[in-house]
């Protein structure tokens, strides 16, 4: 591009640069789920979180809404038109960290108009941090406990809290604290259990949003994105069975929550479940209570349980007093569980 055609370009965006919205659908490119380069602009849920996000931000959401990729450009947008304001990125592993950081940050940072380009240049560049010349910064990492921030981002907190506790304790007396009063924070994830800050917050969030209790910097907002509500995610219904049990569960979703399904989101969630299987409510909830309720650790044949008590094959058996009493142990922390059985003939 010649210096006439940067001019004008760079004119036409000064015209425009005031508005953060604008920006934020514009100036940005991405690498789209298919792999190719597009411009980004927000879709439904991270519009709807732009739109309702407070100081302290909580969200329990389904999965590939894309909230990792707006928040980080948000983060970058924050720090390319504003000075001296330092950002960062947790994710669960370092290898996590350094994917947000080349996918999130730097590529749409590599793609912006050059003349913006030309005025927030690199003052300090690695793989895991980038500076620019108006004295903002952006870090990535695990945990982060020294300095001060203005905005931070907490990728996938509840698998934090189920997978790395300690870690998780360091987030919440360490890098929490790093962001004084009145600043920004977002914390997402999928549910991973009733345990853990991750839950706790969104509990105590929730229960303050169900009140309808006033806000202050300090608390958090529960934000919430069910996979109903994502527009693609709908399937032909033809040639999909709905067996009885996702039927009694679509007729109770309507019942209970007024959730109200097409015909090609019932195809589509039956055909995900299949391969989700107990996994399904965690990753794709219909409510927040499902998230956790279907989380909980140990519970991966739930379904496998219900389905050889619903064929009565479950029950009471009588003791042979004639035949082998076999144990099977395990051996627990907080408890154990013994298990008696006999093998009579085959059975």
């Amino acid at each position: 591009m010649n210096s006439t055609a940067q001019q004008a370009e760079y004119q036409f965006l000064k015209a425009h640069l005031s508005d953060r919205l604008w920006r934020l659908n514009n100036l940005y490119w991405i690498i789209d789920p298919f792999g190719q380069k597009v411009k980004f602009v927000m879709n439904w849920a991270q519009l709807r979180l732009y739109e309702t996000m407070w100081f302290l931000n909580i969200i329990l959401k389904a999965r590939q809404l894309g909230f990792s990729t707006f928040i980080d450009i948000f983060i970058l947008d924050a720090c390319l038109f504003n000075s001296n304001l330092s950002s960062g990125i947790i994710a669960d592993r370092r290898e996590s960290a350094q994917e947000i950081f080349e996918t999130k940050i730097q590529f749409p940072y590599d793609n912006l108009p050059e003349g913006i380009k030309k005025k927030r240049l690199p003052e300090f560049e690695s793989t895991q941090r980038l500076k620019f010349t108006n004295g903002s910064s952006i870090v990535v990492g695990t945990s982060m406990r020294s300095g001060t921030r203005q905005i931070l981002h907490v990728s996938e907190h509840g698998k934090i809290c189920a997978q790395y506790p300690d870690k998780a304790k360091e987030l919440r007396t360490g890098s929490l604290n790093t962001v004084a009063t009145g600043q920004i924070i977002f914390i997402e994830s999928t549910a991973e259990g009733k345990e853990g800050d991750f839950y706790d917050i969104c509990q105590a969030a929730q229960n303050k949003q169900k009140q309808g209790a006033k806000l202050t910097e300090l608390d958090f907002r529960f934000h919430f994105f069910a996979w109903w509500q994502h527009p693609g995610y709908v399937l032909n219904p033809e040639g999909v069975l709905i067996t009885k049990e996702h039927d009694e569960y679509f007729e109770l979703l309507a019942k209970k929550e007024g959730i109200i399904l097409s015909a090609e989101q019932k195809a589509w969630y039956v055909k995900k479940h299949e391969i989700q299987k107990d996994d399904m409510k965690k990753e794709y909830p219909s409510t927040p209570g499902e998230a956790f309720e279907s989380s909980l650790i140990g519970a991966y044949y739930a379904s496998e349980m219900a389905a050889m008590r619903q064929g009565g094959r479950i029950g009471n058996v009588l003791h042979d007093p004639y035949a082998l009493v076999h144990t099977a142990w395990d051996l627990g922390i907080n408890g154990m569980v013994i298990w008696f059985f006999q093998v009579v003939g085959q059975e």
